[in-house]
Parts: C-alpha cells; structure tokens; sequence
C-alpha cells in the first residue's frame, strides 16, 4: 500500500501539468495551510527531466523524495505518450471523460482559482498535437495561465480516504484467503489422484464462423462457434465414482456462451472457448458491435459516437438473438445438425460481459441504486462506476433481459454494484461463479465481486479470489487487428499463465457440476482444490459462503472473520475418497 502512495505522490505531481491555448503555465501552486503557498517552476522540472540535475527551486521538494521516487519521476516526466490528439479530444468530451476531468478539476485549478476541467482538456488536447508530443512538460507549456493552483488540502484528503480504503480492501481479502486456507484443510481428497483439468479434454474441436444480422436492431454479431468433434472422439477421463453414468458424450453437446468485455473483441477468450470445446462443450463467443475494440477504434478515430446507454440493453439483447439464431441454425445448417443442446446452455462474461450474463441470470437493472450513486458529489474511487452510471440515460422501466435457456454462469471482474445493485443481484436463482482479481482498479473486488457475492440468496454459488491479479489478468492475447490501446504492463499484473489455468479448470469444474449435473465433479468446487493449483503471486483462494453480517464484520474490523455458513447449505456435493 505504501508503495502504492508513493506512486500516487508521483502521479499526482505529474497531473499538475495540464492543459488549454494560451500562455503555458510557468510554475505550480502548492497552497498548504497554515504553512502557506509553496511553489515550483517548470523551467526545473525540465532542466530535471532532460538533464537530471536539481536546481535551488527543486531541491526543496527533491530532498523529501528517495532516489528510486526522484528516478521514476524523471522516468515519467520523459514519458512520451503516443496518442493522437482526435483519441484525446474523444475520450475528454465523452461523458466519461468528462466527469473524469470534472474530478481531476477540483484538484488542479486555474491562476484564478477556478476548476481546471477545460484547461486540462484543452492542454491534453494541444500537447497531443504538438510535434514534441504528449508530455508531463509540454501539457505544463500549453496551459492557459502562467500558475497551475494545486489544490493540496484536497489533494491529501485524497490520498488518505483512498489509503484507508486500500487498507480495508487488503483486510477483506485477506480474511477470505485465511478462511480458504483454514477450510482447505479440513480436506480429504487426493487431487494427485484426479485428472488435471487444467490439461485439455479429449475433444477435438471444429471452429466455425458466422455473421448474424439482427435487422430489428441494426446489430452485425460475428460469432465464432468451437464445435467438438464427434468422429474418432472420447470423453475427457472421468473421475471414477458411483456417480459416472456414462464415460463419452455425443452430441447435442452442451452450450456455452462467452460475452467480452469493454473494447475487446472475441478473439481475447478463444483459449477458454477451445479448452471448452476440448470437454465436450460447444462454446459461441460472439462480438457486442456496440462495445467491441473495433467501435472504441472507430470513435477514437473520430469515425463513429461513443457507446452510449443502450448498449447495456443490446449486450443482453444480443445474446437472446444468438441462441434464438443457433436454435434456427441448428435445425437448417449440416454443419450445426443435431449438435447443439440448448436444454443445457451456460454463460460467461468478462467486465462489462460480466454484467451482460448476470442480466441474462436474471438480475434487473436498479435505477434507484443509480439516482442514490451516480450524482456530481460522489467522490468514490469505483471507476466502473463512470461506465455504470451511463445507465441513468436509458428510460426506466423494467426490461426483460432475462433467458431462461441458461442454467448457470460465470461472472468474472463483472461491474454491478450500482447499476443492479442488491435489488437487482438477489434476483439470480441459478448457479453462479464469480471470479475476482485484488488489485483490480477498474472493477475493484470488494465492491464489485466480493459484497455482491453476500447478496446472492441461493446456495450453488462460488466466489474465486486471485490475489495480484489485475482487470487484465484473465483476458487472452488478441488477434484481432482492432486493439485499440497497448496496456500498461503494470496494469497486465504478473505472469497471466496461471490465471488462465485457474479459470480452465474451475470452468470446467463448474459446467460440468451444475449445467450437466455431474456431481463427481464438485470435487474440483473446494475451497483445497484452489489451494492445490494455486501459484504465487497469483494466489487462487475459493469460498462458497459469505453473509452479509460477516462481510460487515471484516470491512468494520469489529470481530475477527468467520466465514462459516450459518444458513442453509447448498446440497451436499460427493467428494472422492
């Protein structure tokens, strides 16, 4: 956390140099009772950016800054960022964007005191345009005023609501981990014994490519559909119990849905959608045009709007239009004949997917959730909440986004806490996995996956915490020629190898437990199997009961966690001797 802070001071220094036409700021304005104003020029931080040396004027502030803070803030202030200036001027005049500024306004001010919202847009606009490029500098030389004012009472006030908030969220997922590991061992089941569902199935798999076009809609839906094979193929070895009723699968194979995330594409799930495929399941992962990389490329183009309301209706919408377009399909098509089975179909989604497979379980769009959240003085540090209260646009009234062809979904780093809320989650009454990361910022974990999880009333639930693990850390290497912006490798997280096998495996596990109703497989659903394919960093730790009561008990500190279900349990699920 604290090194957290550390890079926060840095980015909040380097965030006072923003932007409009004009004069170019010549210094910034730290005012800090009752010490008084301090002040720093830019020529300084120039002359430490390109020459690495500390004049009178810096060295007050250089001498409180250990040698790695004063290298990455040169590192920072050299930083080149290759955006164009039409990316920035979407981005900014976006709603979202918008309310970012507005925010980041009330931080940085004008000489006369005023918020910074259209210097700092019009300064990221310019240094965007300018031959030497997007700079901490240069935004510093194209704002509008001789003095950036920083207001640092504020500023401080910042840091520590979000320091606190940080040490709350690492004692939430620290309880869970303890509570994990102490259930762990309360296990008797030899995983050495058992096939390893993190290696591929049995299943020979043939992808094939559709384009569906929902006319009613307007909406084009590329879809690739991974089909197993039946011909020369055998059903993954099965756990050998009483329960095994058959030891291969024919056709129609069980279907499976895969709903990406916010300017993403299909392409980003394909080594889930195969591993899929390799069990014996038919997986369609289709593209949402309205959210999609390709669209986030256009805009940022200048070629397209950006996504607006109706995307959080259309996501869903989406995927009723695809199964109700495979049923057809099925029927007519040889090469889909008799393949499909959507008496058993399932759902996963990523981020905004996310949100999208938790609408399709049941869960209503809240709009008094998002009156109470979405207004100008919440100050919460929830980023999803930007993308969430977009939503306060559509026309409330109550839509139907529920299908009652899927039995049972995976949520992973899902967004929910305003735009459904608990009135809306409560509603699901199918099986549910959701699957967190700790050091998410877009979709933090506590608010976003963990207190949802308490507000889910029926019992064939799972909570999947990976420790480390970052917004990024589940999605695939895309091929598709759409990527809109390269990710920061300190937001992709360590090494995501694991993470990709954490989510094969309890998939897997999963599906076959509670869409095909294979019992033998909830041995892979405990809380010592996470701890057996768990990998530092990226800690895997798998609970399947949290109360509200006891969630409140961590987040206050009151009494030390108990995690032990004082409701009525799931059905018993037979575990290998």
């Amino acid at each position: 956390m604290k090194k957290f802070l550390r890079y926060l001071g840095l980015g909040l220094l380097s965030t006072f140099f923003t932007a409009t036409p004009g004069l170019g700021a010549e210094r910034i304005s730290f005012y800090y009772p009752p010490f008084g104003e301090f002040y720093l020029s830019v020529d300084s931080l120039e002359t430490f950016a390109k020459e690495g040396k500390i004049d009178q004027d810096f060295s007050f502030y250089a001498n409180r800054a250990t040698p790695q803070q004063l290298a990455q803030l040169r590192d920072l202030l050299q930083q080149r960022f290759n955006v164009t200036p039409t990316l920035v001027s979407q981005v900014t005049y976006s709603p979202i964007g918008e309310q970012l500024m507005q925010q980041l306004g009330k931080l940085l001010l004008t000489q006369s005191r005023k918020n910074g919202f259209y210097a700092i847009r019009a300064s990221l606009i310019l240094a965007a345009a300018d031959q030497k490029g997007l700079t901490v500098v240069n935004l510093l030389r194209k704002f509008p005023s001789n003095t950036i004012r920083v207001n640092f009472t504020q500023g401080l006030k910042i840091v520590d609501d979000l320091s606190q908030l940080l040490k709350k969220k690492d004692e939430v997922v620290a309880s869970i981990e303890k509570e994990a590991i102490a259930q762990a061992a309360n296990s008797t089941t030899d995983f050495f014994q058992l096939p390893d569902l993190r290696s591929p199935g049995k299943f020979r798999w043939d992808k094939k490519t559709f384009e569906l076009n929902d006319v009613s809609r307007s909406r084009r839906l590329p879809v690739d559909i991974y089909v197993p094979a039946t011909q020369n193929s055998q059903r993954a070895k099965r756990p050998a119990t009483a329960n095994t009723t058959q030891d291969s699968l024919s056709p129609p194979f069980p279907l499976i849905v895969i709903s990406h995330g916010v300017a993403s594409d299909r392409s980003t799930f394909v080594y889930l959608a195969q591993h899929l495929a390799s069990y014996g399941f038919a997986v369609a992962v289709l593209e949402h045009p309205g959210s999609n990389a390709k669209r986030f490329q256009q805009y940022f183009a200048g070629l397209a709007g950006p996504p607006d309301a109706a995307e959080f209706i259309n996501r869903p919408l989406d995927i009723k239009y695809l199964l109700d377009e495979l049923e057809r399909l099925e029927k007519s098509d040889p090469t889909l004949q008799g393949k499909l089975n959507f008496e058993q179909v399932g759902a996963i989604g990523q981020s905004l997917g996310g949100y999208t497979v938790l609408t399709l379980a049941g869960a209503k769009i809240n709009f008094k959730q998002l009156r109470q959240d979405c207004n100008p003085n919440n100050s919460s540090f929830n980023l999803s909440l930007a993308l969430q209260c977009q939503a306060i646009e559509l026309p409330p009234k109550n839509y139907q986004l529920k299908d009652d062809r899927i039995k049972a979904i995976i949520a992973i780093n899902p967004i929910d806490s305003s735009i459904l809320g608990e009135g809306g989650i409560s509603q699901i009454k199918i099986p549910i996995m959701l699957v967190a990361g700790s050091q998410d910022i877009f979709a933090p974990p506590v608010s976003e996956q963990i207190r949802p999880f308490t507000w889910l009333s029926q019992p064939n639930k799972y909570l999947a915490l990976i420790e480390n693990a970052t917004h990024f850390s589940v999605i695939g290497e895309s091929t598709s020629k759409n990527n809109v912006l390269p990710v920061p490798p300190a937001l992709l997280g360590p090494d995501r190898a694991p993470v990709y096998s954490y989510l094969k495996a309890l998939s897997v596990a999963f599906l076959e437990t509670h869409l095909l109703n294979r019992l033998e497989y909830g041995s892979y659903l405990q809380p010592s199997y996470a701890q057996f394919i768990s990998k530092e960093p990226l800690n895997l730790s798998l609970l399947q009961f949290l109360s509200a009561d006891q969630f409140n008990q961590i987040w206050n500190g009151s009494i030390p966690p108990s995690v032990k279900p004082s409701k009525p349990q799931p059905t018993p699920i037979p575990t290998h001797p």
